[in-house]
């Protein structure tokens, strides 16, 4: 509804500023045609020649969760030569953050479930970081960084209403639809346990055939067609995975809910909801963290484009060009990590491994666009529940906006930001789309959306600042657990450098073993669990 207003909607009350951040696409597109921009698989052309010639032991080629991830683990094995080469200007892949009008806000994700104990990797990490501690016998997380409540709730036939799944004027015949679900997820559980990481539960007959057909298609069978029930499941999907229930695998719509908190129908009494943690600027408050030692023992090289990266017999070579001297330099190295997205590791790499060259081909890429809305004072608010830190349209093309403030402890409420996101894994060219739209375009679609519940937007609105993402997280489409696994020994094990497929491929080429790759596209989907985790071991099998 909000994007059919968008015709009538011109920002006229007041001057609206904003533009364009913390992307930086031409550095992006430098990489593409210095790949040669030949699709995967294409071997990059040589460099120009180097500069500047720096020698290290280990070098890192991606500043993501995933490569931070690698570099903590090397350095808590006690190795310092080390060097992480990075794109943008700050570390952190998806999960970086910014500040408008002095105000704190994420750039990309914004939340981090307490982990499960499969995440063993990422429960160590919060508890280096005092997030977690042993209290009597139990683990207990600081409850500073617990989201506070009200977390979340849905503008849902014309009103708020607490929580994300529709229920306020709902018919029995829809109540019926959530309790079926909330069985058919945890008779799955039950049967074929998920994890996060994913690789934690191998897969099993039942994942397979559920990763063999789209969402969709799985709730048709099941005979879940309840409107209700399926905007929900898809806004859940596009939430997490960047593409809605048409697009991503019945494996990866069950295992949003199995791998953690389950399925909960309105009045379950189990129900409880699972703890998130959170702050002002989202996830950046744990990337920034993992990068500061980096930077302040002059590891983190920020501003480099990777054009080249190339393992011989005696080491690995990695060009790349430094945005901020406006010269190509060389690094060799003994060993590498390449903790980047799998199409853009299979443009650098030269002579490219056969299961990089397929896992880039059949991996799909969603476009996401992050917009941070500064506010100069508190919005009206309609009837129904309070405002929340998580705030969701029914029906509408974006995923809702999270409150920078909704941590903050002051006493009466004043400006914030308000972080709004739009998924775009279901749009035909919308990358495209996504470069070639100004600003102003993006702004009224916002401002247009979010004065359906916000009809004081405009009174109340002084910046808006947009992030775009032209390959934001992988989509988990179906095929992507089969081809991501392959058999051996009677067992199928997860595709990702440092497990089965890295030992048969070290087995083959023995140069091609200075080479780990981590990043979350070797999960399929893209969470802070899956990167750091893959992230995590690449740096231990270095070690090692």
């Amino acid at each position: 509804s909000g994007s059919l207003a968008l015709a009538g909607c011109r920002p006229a009350s007041r001057q609206i500023e904003g533009d364009f951040t913390g992307t930086s696409p031409e550095r992006g597109h430098r990489l593409a045609a210095t790949a040669g921009d030949a699709g995967p698989g294409a071997a990059p052309p040589a460099s120009a020649t180097a500069q500047v010639v720096r020698r290290v032991h280990t070098v890192i080629v991606g500043a993501g969760v995933a490569g931070l991830a690698a570099a903590r683990a090397l350095r808590q094995r006690g190795i310092d030569d080390l060097a992480v080469l990075e794109l943008e200007d700050e570390a952190g892949g998806n999960s970086r953050g910014t500040a408008v009008g002095g105000i704190a806000c994420p750039l990309g994700a914004h939340y981090l479930p307490v982990p499960g104990d499969e995440a063993h990797e990422v429960q160590d990490l919060l508890e280096e970081f005092g997030l977690r501690q042993r209290v009597a016998g139990r683990w207990v997380v600081d409850e500073r960084h617990l989201c506070h409540s009200p977390q979340e709730r849905l503008f849902f036939n014309g009103e708020w209403q607490d929580g994300l799944l529709p229920v306020q004027g709902v018919g029995p015949a829809t109540l019926a639809q959530y309790r079926r679900f909330a069985q058919r997820v945890q008779a799955l559980q039950q049967d074929a346990p998920f994890a996060m990481p994913a690789f934690r539960a191998p897969a099993s007959p039942e994942h397979l055939a559920l990763d063999a057909i789209p969402f969709q298609a799985w709730l048709d069978r099941e005979g879940l067609a309840d409107p209700h029930l399926r905007w929900y499941l898809d806004y859940a999907c596009r939430d997490d995975f960047g593409a809605g229930i048409v697009t991503v695998s019945a494996w990866a719509g069950i295992h949003y809910f199995a791998s953690r908190h389950g399925f909960h129908a309105p009045g379950d009494e189990a129900a409880e909801r699972d703890g998130v943690l959170t702050w002002p600027e989202g996830n950046a408050w744990l990337t920034r963290r993992l990068a500061a030692p980096l930077a302040q023992a002059g590891q983190l090289h920020t501003a480099r484009v990777v054009q080249r990266v190339e393992a011989g017999r005696h080491g690995v070579t990695v060009d790349v060009f430094n945005g901020s001297t406006q010269s190509v330099e060389r690094w060799s190295a003994a060993q590498a990590i390449v903790a980047l997205p799998v199409f853009v590791a299979a443009r650098v790499v030269a002579n490219p491994p056969d299961f990089l060259r397929e896992a880039a081909a059949r991996t799909r890429h969603a476009p996401w666009l992050v917009a941070n809305l500064h506010i100069d004072r508190p919005l009206h608010d309609p009837p129904g529940a309070p405002p929340s830190w998580d705030n969701v349209l029914y029906g509408s093309a974006g995923l809702g906006y999270v409150d920078a403030m909704h941590q903050s402890l002051r006493p009466v409420p004043g400006a914030t930001v308000l972080t709004w996101y739009r998924a775009f894994g279901d749009t035909p060219d919308a990358r495209a789309e996504l470069l070639r739209q100004p600003w102003s375009h993006w702004r009224d679609a916002i401002v247009a959306e979010l004065s359906v519940p916000h009809p004081d937007l405009l009174e109340k609105l002084t910046r808006i600042d947009i992030t775009r993402y032209g390959h934001a997280m992988a989509i988990p489409v179906p095929g992507t657990l089969w081809n991501g696994h392959f058999e051996g020994q009677n067992r199928r094990f997860p595709a990702s450098a440092g497990y089965k497929q890295l030992q048969e491929y070290e087995r083959m080429t023995p140069a091609a073993g200075r080479l780990r790759f981590a990043h979350a596209d070797w999960s399929g989907y893209s969470v802070f669990e899956e990167a750091f985790t893959r992230g995590h071991a690449a740096g231990m099998t270095v070690a090692r």
